[in-house]
């Protein structure tokens, strides 16, 4: 009896071996954990820094030719740049959920929108972090959280006529500067490089306010050093600087893409010649 219990004893003790065994060994292999994220999310990229992604880690982007808050990307475009749209709300804690939007575009598609510019993708990134798509064409740019500046691509307008980039009458697109939620961005003829020589107290603030901000981040079109602060004595205020032209609105561009600003001028005088847009390819302010 004493030798049978023994035996049975030993059995059960080699079960209770390869059963632990096998317990550690499933327990030893990797797993991949669950992705919990949902919306728009924030990715930190070694060139680019802070990045918009979706849930996936799929890099996100702005086209500057949306800067009205409309997308236009249609038809052939969007085989390269597939919209990108979430109902989800962002789970990522360290993105400002007030930035985040929707739109419903013509077709009657929703499109998920960052400071009101639509989101897209690229359509060659095959994979996370991939951002192949940045400064494609001039106009499209990895959509980012801390952009100081923006670019249009956009008719200019005024008095119910189209203009072109060299104030002819005229239809064509124009790239220009716009603060980071689209709002246009002017130059004032008779300033010199890093200084203001228009705004004499809170009546000119009032008309034409200056565009406070850091320099930050820029779109890859711009180069950054051509980015820079000064202060503004008479209001106590930062402005920022293209170029060395300090950068203005309008107070009657009262929506994003509005730019009817540049026909505000003397009876006399041509159209743009007092308050341009801040074009990319500005010449370099004057010396004072």
């Amino acid at each position: 009896m004493l030798i049978y219990l023994k035996r049975n004893l030993l059995a059960i003790v080699c079960i209770a071996m390869v059963f632990t065994a096998c317990k550690k060994n499933s327990s030893d292999e990797p797993t991949t954990p669950p992705n919990n994220n949902k919306g728009i999310q924030l990715a930190t990229d070694a060139k680019f820094g802070s990045v918009l992604t979706d849930k996936d880690g799929k890099t996100l982007y702005f086209f500057a030719n949306d800067a009205a808050g409309i997308s236009t990307c249609t038809g052939g475009c969007e085989i390269a740049w597939p919209l990108y749209y979430s109902a989800d709300a962002s789970t990522d804690l360290k993105l400002n959920k007030a930035e985040v939007g929707e739109i419903t575009r013509t077709d009657g598609r929703k499109q998920s929108t960052y400071r009101g510019y639509p989101l897209y993708y690229f359509a060659s990134d095959t994979k996370a972090g991939d951002i192949k798509g940045d400064g494609s064409g001039g106009i499209w740019f990895v959509a980012k959280p801390d952009y100081s500046l923006m670019l249009a691509n956009a008719q200019l307008f005024g008095n119910n006529t189209n203009y072109t980039s060299t104030y002819a009458v005229g239809t064509g697109n124009t790239i220009y500067l716009t603060d980071n939620k689209g709002r246009t961005l002017y130059a004032f003829a008779p300033d010199k490089n890093g200084v203001n020589t228009y705004t004499k107290g809170a009546t000119q603030e009032g008309i034409w306010p200056v565009y406070e901000s850091e320099v930050l981040n820029v779109p890859s079109a711009i180069a950054k050093a051509d980015v820079g602060v000064i202060t503004v004595a008479t209001i106590n205020k930062k402005q920022l600087t293209y170029k060395g032209w300090p950068l203005y609105y309008w107070v009657s561009d009262v929506k994003r893409g509005d730019n009817n600003g540049i026909t505000i001028k003397p009876a006399n005088a041509a159209v743009g010649s007092v308050w341009p847009v801040l074009q990319l390819n500005a010449t370099v302010a004057p010396a004072p």
